[in-house]
């Protein structure tokens, strides 16, 4: 076995480990705080997982780092090297409040390039998984290569955010968009949106403010499948500081920066 064929065992391991966790605490009282602002939510859980994989992390690969959302892993200002960009449960508020709809999300960068991406929906059970150049996969099922679909026929994943009075957009920007797709969703977890568009359940999803470790797993996914993924004008994701977001099935990319989103 490979160095990295045993990151890939082990990271799937573990991220199936600590979902049994998160089941477990659903019986539990949660600790609840607020971050940022009083919908910026994190919980004792979000917490423990994440000192979870470092734990395991440090134990088996040292020379690895760890860029995590609860800031206990190590400070990274650059990509060199091996790192784990985790996100314990991605979908906090959903994980509060619904028991479902939230995921463990997990991208591993070689000098700053994705080579294993994982997402998993830890109450249905179902882990999306690739290994660069080797297919993509939810549970042992491989997901087939993604085709194109026009814009009127496009299921669109888009948090109402963007289409109602906010700071960072005119919201008849993307209000355009909707109106021309066939609908929309918004799941409330990046981490499973990027997921489902991998596996074609969604066609499309764009956010305007998202952190490494949102969509750092699911990225090295929908390009595995041939998806597109980047910022909202094309340019590449930046792992280090995050930013917005646009990734869809192959073609969308093209038609829907040049007919919505070139005045932003």
């Amino acid at each position: 076995m490979t160095n990295w064929e045993k990151i890939d065992t082990y990271a799937k391991e573990w991220i199936k480990e600590a979902g049994e966790r998160l089941k477990t605490s659903f019986e539990e009282k949660l600790n609840i705080e607020t971050k940022t602002n009083p919908n910026d939510l994190v919980t004792n859980m979000d917490r423990e997982t994440e000192q979870f994989f470092m734990g395991k992390i440090t134990e088996h690969f040292p020379e690895h780092r760890i860029f995590g959302e609860e800031g206990m892993g190590h400070h990274v200002k650059d990509l060199t090297g091996i790192v784990w960009v985790v996100d314990p449960i991605d979908g906090t508020m959903n994980f509060i409040h619904q028991q479902r709809n939230f995921a463990i999300s997990i991208g591993i960068l070689e000098e700053g390039k994705g080579k294993i991406g994982l997402v998993y929906d830890v109450v249905h059970g179902e882990l999306y998984h690739t290994f660069r150049g080797k297919g993509a996969f939810m549970n042992d099922k491989e997901l087939p290569t993604l085709k194109p679909v026009p814009i009127n026929e496009t299921i669109l994943s888009l948090n109402a955010t963007w289409v109602t009075e906010n700071k960072r957009i005119d919201p008849s920007i993307l209000g355009a968009l909707v109106r021309d797709v066939r609908g929309t969703r918004s799941y409330g977890s990046a981490a499973l949106e990027m997921a489902f568009v991998a596996a074609g359940r969604l066609d499309a999803y764009i956010s305007l403010r998202l952190a490494p470790w949102d969509f750092a797993g699911g990225a090295i996914l929908i390009e595995e499948v041939g998806g597109e993924v980047s910022d909202l004008h094309g340019n590449p994701l930046d792992y280090l500081k995050g930013g917005p977001l646009f990734v869809s099935k192959p073609g969308l990319h093209k038609e829907i920066q040049e007919k919505y989103l070139k005045s932003l």
